[in-house]
């Protein structure tokens, strides 16, 4: 017997085994009306009137619906209800702007756009044939409690289930795309893996739209786990929260817990959850020093992953060994500190330059309408991640340096071409390199080495406002050096690994 592997299977798991325990708790301080906490019946019946909704738009299997917002209890019922039903979810980076949302919205071809009310106004250029504010419009104009969906007619676990979008080597973002059965078994690996269980409490502390939340909100409704949505980081906001709801389970990039450890430092009384909590590591390697405080500060425990948007992203995973117990707090942070031993199911390898490769159940099938991009990415049957490592006696992997010119800050992937080619078009600026450096906060952060142009004059700040202006916030260079030349091979290409040495000279590695 052959059954599909679909995303349907969590929640109707959640609804049967767990339907009157608490589902999900929404963020209470957003501009839209919150949604009530939900038993997992209650979350099931929120699913079912979103996929009414879409029946009644006739909005078919396959077609796609972009969201765009930041964390919220909406947003998880999207990625349950839009697959579920046969179409293709489309979560959008919302702190992007409105030219690189438009794009997404255009390339996946969405039929429906839904925005978070905080970014109706600055999305109000985006189009799409059907366009809903997340809150009370939805509710009221899109819901439909008192009609049964009607049911995906043929699941395929082979379907396209999520289009996630993410900042490579190009200046346009590619769409990934995650199939039902590379979701699935990511869930399952994933819960696996970090041991969840029925009566683990989870804080949404990853945004939603970086690869589904890491799979984190199926595997959890699958074991009918508690989810507390928090709409935006903030170090003190998440200790209250982990004080408030007995948070046992978090995820997120390193700049999260440096956040969680300030907070720490001036919080009244003993720091909530020591003991208890287990936090998921990701988005860039994290510093060894980090890693001891937050054992050491908090009491928490550090488990790290390393993965990428186009494997769903489980790869590796790497926790405390029984074994590591005695060893000196700075030797165990150590251990940890290396992305991991490969995750049930996965292949690891690197080739003769050190790139890591690898085969699982959990690679993408492609990229969106980029056939080109999707047989170099996967040629010979492996994913080329990019990324270079190297795999120790123990069959750990540590990743050592960067083969794509992408900047990871805060767990956020910037594409340094596109940020050149914002730059290139001031008039000031003749030529421009832009490479990331090392960061204690963020792990590294965007610098731009630029050359003048003959005559004209520029300052730091008005290179830094004018990206600014131009790209999401976070994509900006945060230091800009000026300088005379920047040098290129004979065939006139930069090296920018030549450009980085001198910043990360002493560095154990060339990422942070």
């Amino acid at each position: 017997m052959r059954v599909p592997l679909t995303v349907a299977d969590f929640l109707a798991r959640g609804e049967t085994a767990f339907a009157q325990c608490v589902a999900v708790v929404d963020e209470s301080v957003q501009p839209a009306p919150p949604v009530p906490p939900s038993t997992y019946q209650e979350l099931g019946s929120r699913v079912r009137a979103w996929q009414a909704g879409l029946d009644a738009l006739k909005v078919g299997t396959g077609e796609r619906v972009a969201v765009v917002s930041h964390n919220s209890a909406r947003v998880l019922e999207l990625l349950h209800a839009v697959p579920a039903s046969g179409r293709i979810c489309v979560p959008v980076n919302f702190r992007l702007r409105s030219e690189e949302v438009d794009y997404i919205v255009s390339h996946s071809g969405s039929s429906v756009l839904l925005v978070d009310p905080e970014l109706d106004e600055a999305l109000k250029a985006v189009a799409a044939p059907h366009r809903f504010v997340l809150g009370g419009e939805t509710e009221e104009r899109l819901m439909r409690f008192d009609t049964e969906p009607r049911p995906w007619a043929e699941p395929d676990e082979d379907a396209t289930a999520t289009i996630n979008y993410t900042s490579g080597t190009t200046a346009r973002p590619k769409g990934v795309q995650l199939t039902h059965r590379n979701i699935w078994i990511n869930a399952v690996t994933f819960a696996l893996h970090t041991r969840a269980w029925e009566r683990d409490v989870y804080l949404h502390t990853l945004p939603m739209f970086h690869c589904n939340g890491w799979g984190m909100p199926f595997g959890l409704a699958g074991l009918g786990a508690e989810q507390i949505v928090l709409r935006k980081v903030d170090g003190a906001e998440i200790l209250g929260r982990v004080a408030q709801h007995g948070v046992t389970l978090m995820c997120g990039a390193p700049a999260v817990w440096h956040a969680v450890l300030e907070a720490a430092a001036s919080w009244d009384g003993e720091v909530p959850g020591r003991g208890r909590v287990r936090l998921v590591c990701a988005g860039a390697p994290p510093p060894r020093r980090l890693i001891q405080r937050l054992g050491e500060e908090l009491g928490w425990e550090f488990m790290q992953i390393y993965g990428l948007t186009e494997t769903a992203p489980l790869l590796t995973f790497n926790r405390g060994a029984s074994a590591d117990d005695d060893l000196p707090a700075a030797d165990r942070a150590r251990r940890l500190s290396r992305a991991g031993a490969p995750a049930l199911g996965v292949q690891l390898r690197t080739s003769p330059s050190g790139e890591v490769m690898a085969r699982s159940n959990v690679v993408m099938a492609g990229y969106w309408d980029s056939p080109q991009a999707s047989s170099e990415v996967l040629a010979g049957g492996w994913f080329h991640t990019g990324d270079g490592g190297s795999v120790d006696e123990q069959g750990y992997l540590s990743i050592t340096d960067r083969k794509k010119d992408v900047i990871i800050t805060g767990g956020e992937n910037v594409s340094s071409i596109e940020v050149e080619d914002c730059l290139f078009s001031h008039p000031a600026i003749a030529e421009v390199a832009v490479i990331g450096v090392p960061s204690d906060h963020w792990g590294e952060t965007v610098k731009a080495l630029v050359v003048v142009a003959g005559g004209k004059q520029v300052t730091e700040d008005d290179i830094i406002t004018y990206c600014k202006q131009r790209l999401a916030s976070y994509k900006a260079p945060t230091s800009v050096e000026f300088r005379e030349t920047i040098p290129r091979t004979a065939t006139g290409k930069i090296q920018k690994f030549k450009l980085r040495q001198e910043y990360w000279e002493g560095q154990e590695r060339q990422v942070n």
